[in-house]
């Protein structure tokens, strides 16, 4: 926080304070009171970040504004996941409720399941007493094609001031992993419905969002909130070259925010993620050659490689480099030693005394109501 403020000072005035992880963001609205001092960011409502940030409690917001989202449940022991294996049609995914501490612990961040004996049997690998961190949820058949991306900027008021979706073509890991290539298409669905839940919601800054669609039903589902700048967030670029950060700075600093028109066809490429799944696909032959080359037409931005700065490619491919060595060296023994700290109490058990959501739910959004 120190250094913070005093990185404040030596710039002047009141610069923009942006995050852009899940640490960062969490921060911010932790000590938004202080912070706001030396920096002008926008003004989330209390506790809000700290719901849709979590998957636990961003489950419980979509139930309670019917907002379609993936069956999900929170088992807080074995006897949880005997309790639900009645209620749940395989496959599913195991997933951590920390994708990243999970990642960590055992070297992924989630795995499909089939079966109850192998459900049971992963879920007593990974969990630990001291940090339940798993969650058990509906598996949505598809391709990466089907996950629909939404990216926008909120103003004080929760109208949407730049909002745009996309597409993802590949990703890493392939099954819930992050964009690795993506491309903006237009999708008036997934807009509205993004559009709609953040405005009853009440929500203010940059956004990122990710649904599946789901052809059982014909519903595009939520799977992951980012209250905070995403990683694909120059994929989404109007005709003026205009993102959500360049919207954000205008209106924090009370410039006119001109309309959008979003660059449809635009796609955008992360180097290293995109080799190592298109990687995977060659060697097991779910991808041709040709088809990678043909998907790679196109791409107008990469988020590593600029002719003019070089360095970040360059660091990023020792770093990549590096990431590949240590993750053949790895094993189940060295795994299995991880330190992984106890995560922190569910925010459903501390939600700020007042808080307040624009628009009324179906019912008053209680600690009990979250619980369920």
């Amino acid at each position: 926080m120190d250094r913070l403020l005093r990185l404040s000072d030596e710039i002047g005035e009141k610069p923009i304070l942006l995050p852009t992880d899940d640490g960062s963001c969490l921060f911010v609205a932790d000590h938004a009171e202080k912070l706001r001092e030396g920096f002008i960011f926008p003004n989330q409502p209390p506790g809000l970040t700290h719901l849709l940030s979590s998957k636990e409690t961003m489950y419980g917001l979509c139930g309670l504004y019917s907002i379609p989202a993936p069956v999900t449940f929170f088992p807080r022991s074995r006897e949880d996941v005997l309790d639900c294996l009645d209620r749940v049609s395989f496959p599913v995914i195991l997933k951590g409720i920390d994708t990243v501490a999970l990642l960590r612990y055992v070297g992924t961040r989630l795995a499909i399941v089939q079966n109850h004996a192998s459900l049971l049997e992963l879920y007593d690998k990974w969990e630990t007493p001291q940090a339940r961190n798993l969650m058990i949820q509906e598996y949505i058949p598809g391709p990466p094609e089907s996950v629909w991306m939404f990216n926008g900027y909120f103003d004080e008021r929760s109208e949407c001031l730049l909002g745009m979706t996309g597409r993802k073509i590949r990703q890493y890991p392939d099954h819930g992993g992050v964009t690795s290539l993506g491309v903006c298409v237009a999708n008036e669905a997934v807009n509205t419905l993004a559009r709609d839940m953040m405005r009853t919601l009440g929500y203010r800054g940059i956004l990122d969002l990710d649904f599946k669609y789901d052809a059982r039903d014909g519903q595009y589902k939520l799977l992951d909130v980012n209250p905070r700048t995403g990683m694909t967030f120059r994929l989404f670029v109007d005709r003026n070259g205009t993102d959500v950060v360049r919207v954000l700075y205008r209106d924090l600093t009370g410039q006119p925010v001109a309309g959008a028109q979003p660059r449809v066809g635009r796609k955008w490429l992360a180097e290293n993620l995109d080799f190592i799944a298109a990687a995977g696909k060659l060697a097991d032959g779910t991808l041709g050659l040709k088809d990678w080359l043909c998907s790679l037409r196109g791409v107008e931005e990469t988020h590593w490689f600029a002719a003019d700065d070089i360095r970040p490619f360059l660091s990023m491919a020792v770093h990549s480099v590096r990431w590949m060595f240590r993750r053949n060296r790895s094993s189940a023994g060295n795994l299995a030693r991880t330190n992984l700290q106890p995560r922190q109490s569910s925010v459903r058990d501390s939600l700020p005394s007042g808080m307040t959501l624009a628009g009324k739910p179906n019912r008053p959004p209680s600690q009990e109501s979250m619980r369920q």
